[in-house]
């Protein structure tokens, strides 16, 4: 169907008004002109008595009105170039991006059913390729956005020259571009071949005003044709792009600087990623998450001196979901400082039914330390709920201490002087200096499980020993994690006084079965004393009502 604005256009073009004025007042002036030009003529020869003054004045008219025709024709013809102009430049706007020239995402979509629609009739496939720049936002923050758009336009460029000629380019938005291509579904290499040679053109360097800017590319590769075993034969164009996200997402994940072709695994984990989000979200409204805690040892007497708090999800569907699964998702979606504030309120209360002497340890979230406020909200959580700071052993990794180090060192002094303990987790994993060891008010160090693990070994403990000695010099204790058996554990006990933990004194419990090892140890404070014989009582009454 012809658009309404061509449709006005057209009827611009046809103004019989304009023309009418013009061919009747040509006519009138022919007519009249010739009359009056026999009376001028025959006067000029004496044979006459000159022109008669009314078809004078109908000729000037004549001429009036032709020149009042030939006007209005001349500036509607002005105006509708201007408008076909104007339209066509709306319509580049609302097909194109305005900084690369590439499609926008609107047309990408259209163009690509038209591909496939004209590629499958020749019994070829399109497959739809879907590029992002690595860590595009570092570029921009340390740059400026204005180099940030020139990449995008040399980027831009560069895709154009390594694609054949003809192929829709769209920057669908940011620093995301896509192209589709169609190819014989029997050399589906064809795709692989240009998408290498995206990769060697893009990751070459961008040099800009003697700068030169590095870019990594993921890409996410999906296609209409079902028989290459990487996914079913679709129908929809938006589908197609969807399926090639999904790809590039993959890329993403696996590391980056790479491609992936869509498969349909790629989809049901996705769906499973989409739903343990919505699960996480949900569970921290319902408070389905619980801490659990492990016991921590002094090696040499083998005494009880505290527990670590780990996080647990029991959920109603998959039972109880160890942390590995769903902490990098909540710090993701941004909800691990609710959900760590809700365990710390839960462990408090837990420890105050511990003999006062036990101490609690709390990991803490890298991006719990991105938060400046956060030493402050931790002290109010422990005067709100009247737990000792002298108990309370916050632990961190190495990876806080190279985002933001001068704000990290002001959390740690403000947490100590109000007694609140602080732990180098997983040291050895990170990249930790000695400088930082020495400069930043650490209690304690923590050494990784899968150097402990090592012990197993013959002439496998010299980084055990080095971290020791380490913590040895800079007078700071030391807690080895993972202690799984006898021989692990008298191998540590011959490097000095040392705190562990792991597998050989049980795995993590419920805060009920920890009351209960506390009640056999005769280890309970005077509130878990209460609370253990109100208990007691209660399952006395039940078994009488019962009998």
């Amino acid at each position: 169907m012809e658009p309404e604005n061509q449709k006005s256009l057209g009827k611009a073009e046809r103004d019989l008004v304009a023309l009418g004025i013009a061919a009747a007042a040509i006519l009138l002036f022919v007519a009249t002109g010739g009359k009056v030009l026999q009376s001028i003529l025959r006067s000029t020869f004496g044979s006459g008595t000159g022109p008669d003054h009314l078809l004078v004045n109908a000729m000037l008219l004549n001429i009036a009105l032709i020149i009042f025709g030939w006007r209005r024709y001349r500036d509607l013809t002005n105006e509708i170039a201007e408008r076909r102009k104007a339209e066509e430049t709306a319509r580049k706007l609302a097909e194109t991006d305005p900084l690369t020239e590439c499609l926008n995402r609107r047309s990408m979509e259209r163009t690509t059913n038209e591909l496939r629609r004209v590629s499958n009739a020749y019994g070829q496939a399109v497959a739809f390729v879907m590029i992002d720049l690595d860590n595009f936002k570092q570029v921009n923050d340390m740059n400026g956005h204005g180099i940030g758009d020139r990449v995008l336009t040399s980027l831009a460029e560069r895709l154009r020259q390594c694609l054949p000629a003809g192929t829709p380019l769209a920057r669908l938005g940011g620093d995301e571009f896509a192209f589709a291509i169609a190819y014989d579904p029997s050399n589906a290499a064809r795709v692989d071949d240009i998408v290498s040679k995206l990769f060697e053109s893009v990751c070459s360097g961008i040099d800009l005003d003697g700068t030169t800017i590095h870019c990594t590319m993921s890409i996410g590769i999906a296609s209409d044709h079902s028989s290459q075993g990487r996914s079913d034969a679709i129908t929809d164009g938006e589908k197609l792009m969807h399926r090639a996200d999904i790809a590039m997402y993959q890329a993403k994940k696996s590391g980056k600087n790479r491609y992936f072709w869509f498969e349909s695994t790629m989809e049901n984990e996705l769906r499973f990623r989409n739903e343990l989000e919505a699960g996480i979200r949900q569970g921290v409204r319902n408070g389905e998450f619980v801490p659990y805690y492990e016991q921590q040892i002094d090696l040499d007497s083998g005494e009880l001196v505290g527990f670590e708090m780990l996080a647990r999800w029991n959920t109603p569907d998959m039972g109880v979901v160890n942390p590995e699964i769903f902490i990098p998702i909540a710090e993701e979606i941004g909800v691990i400082g609710e959900l760590s504030e809700q365990l710390m309120v839960q462990a408090f209360a837990d420890a105050k039914e511990w003999d006062p002497k036990l101490t609690l340890s709390v990991n803490i979230s890298p991006v719990q330390m991105r938060d400046r406020w956060f030493s402050q909200r931790l002290l109010k959580l422990l005067v709100e709920h009247n737990f000792p700071a002298q108990r309370l052993e916050i632990e961190i990794t190495e990876t806080c201490l190279h985002e933001n180090i001068g704000m990290v060192r002001s959390m740690i002094s403000s947490l100590r002087n109000q007694g609140v303990k602080v732990s180098l987790d997983d040291f050895g994993t990170g990249y930790a200096s000695l400088s930082q060891l020495r400069t930043l008010p650490f209690d304690r160090i923590k050494i990784d499980r899968s150097f402990v693990r090592e012990l197993n070994y013959r002439d496998s403990s010299k980084i055990v020993d080095a971290i020791v000695s380490l913590g040895n010099g800079l007078e700071m204790p030391i807690t080895a994690e993972g202690i799984e058996n006898e021989a692990i554990l008298e191998t540590l006990r011959r490097m000095g006084q040392l705190k562990g933990q792991g597998y050989l004194y049980g795995h993590p419990e419920p805060a009920d079965r920890v009351i209960e090892r506390l009640r056999e140890q005769g280890r309970l404070s005077e509130a878990g004393e209460c609370r253990n014989d109100s208990a007691a009582h209660t399952d006395e009454l039940a078994d009488q009502r019962r009998a």
